[in-house]
């Protein structure tokens, strides 16, 4: 999902990850405290202890957000759902649940333990104030993020896809329609109207003079707007494809090269003439691993008429690939949770019989809603 990112650690054996964004975000809301919040609400302080308690403070709330994802991921992982990555961001934080829930239950609780963590979080902080009111940056520190967390929590609960809340009122409507994509579309479609809702107030702040947090909440719209109108068009596309398999869009014949073949003499005959953007390397008879673009330009551009093909390629092995019998939609949310173009399809006897991309999935697409017409 998120790919311009930095791991920064596992815990419980969930990657955690920074978005390149979330520098942006803790440098900005640092700032704010420093030279904002905290002068209005403790005066007197001294520069220093101003701008150490607002980054402490920023650097805290998104402590407070990774528990908030991990209370997902945990009883996600309890349900038995695979959970490869946390992710903080811009916007907070997003756990990557790599598999569809089985029931509508599953679905609530996995939903709604965030926002109940973010309370449990509220309360831990609003408890702990009075222990250290000796100190003052320590004390506003204790009482802002109890009032963040229940924000965190308020808002999470806002019933709009994606949103925490939007997740609990698909699984409701999942339970009483007993239609998971029915669902998912109707909560896709409230998320839309409060994103919406979110940008009109967010104009209102900005009209009436208050331009710093109109112009955030209108962005906190936009996201959610745009995150609802995507799911709704996953589910237009997921809706298209229905049953059909990979073998019904995988190209079966790929051009495969010796592994001695330098980089530049790939370069030159394959990808610039040619346009191909990957390539089988063959040993033995069969594909022993994949070059793509991606991994020749890894390679510095001096050693690429030395290094070789097989040098340079993945291995077959640690490449993710996909079945022919495998569905559409798998194989295109396989290449979205590994941040591929394209899969190796193999077949039951581990032969490579074929390759799909994300290209190749929207032609077959193309077509069918050719024929449909």
């Amino acid at each position: 999902m998120f790919r311009h990112s930095i791991p920064i650690g596992r815990i419980f054996g969930i990657s955690v990850d920074l978005d390149y964004s979330w520098f942006l975000i803790v440098g900005l809301l640092a700032w704010l405290l420093a030279v904002s919040y905290y002068p209005a609400e403790f005066p007197n302080w001294s520069a220093a202890e101003y701008w150490m308690t607002g980054t402490v403070t920023a650097l805290m709330l998104f402590a407070s957000v990774l528990i908030h994802e991990l209370g997902h991921s945990l009883v996600a992982k309890g349900f038995g759902l695979s959970v490869p990555r946390i992710t903080l961001f811009i916007f907070g934080g997003v756990s990557e649940i790599a598999s569809e829930p089985s029931s509508a239950a599953v679905e609530f609780w996995v939903a709604l333990v965030g926002p109940l963590t973010s309370f449990a979080l509220a309360a831990a902080f609003w408890e702990l104030a009075p222990h250290v009111a000796w100190s003052p940056p320590l004390f506003a520190l204790a009482k802002y993020l109890a009032l963040i967390n229940v924000i965190l929590g308020v808002f999470n609960l806002i019933p709009g896809f994606p949103l925490d809340g939007g997740r609990v009122f698909r699984a409701i409507v999942w339970r009483i329609t007993g239609n998971y994509r029915r669902a998912t579309a109707i909560a896709a479609v409230t998320g839309r109207f409060f994103g919406f809702v979110l940008i009109f107030l967010g104009v209102w702040q900005v009209l009436g003079g208050r331009l710093i947090n109109g112009l955030w909440i209108a962005f906190i719209g936009w996201f959610l707007e745009s995150a609802a109108g995507r799911q709704l068009q996953m589910e237009v596309l997921r809706g298209a494809l229905g049953d059909h398999k990979v073998v019904d869009a995988m190209k079966r014949d790929f051009l495969q090269i010796p592994g001695d073949v330098p980089l530049q003499q790939i370069i030159d005959k394959h990808i610039l003439t040619g346009g191909s953007r990957y390539l089988f390397v063959s040993s033995n008879g069969g594909p022993a691993g994949m070059l793509t673009i991606a991994g020749i330009g890894k390679v510095p551009r001096s050693a690429w008429e030395t290094t070789t093909a097989s040098q340079a390629m993945v291995p077959i092995q640690k490449l993710s690939t996909t079945r022919p019998d495998a569905g559409l939609w798998s194989a295109l949310e396989e290449m979205g949770r590994d941040g591929v173009n394209q899969l190796p399809v193999i077949d039951g006897r581990g032969q490579v019989v074929g390759i799909v991309s994300r290209e190749d999935v929207l032609h077959y697409l193309r077509v069918l809603q050719a024929f449909a017409r």
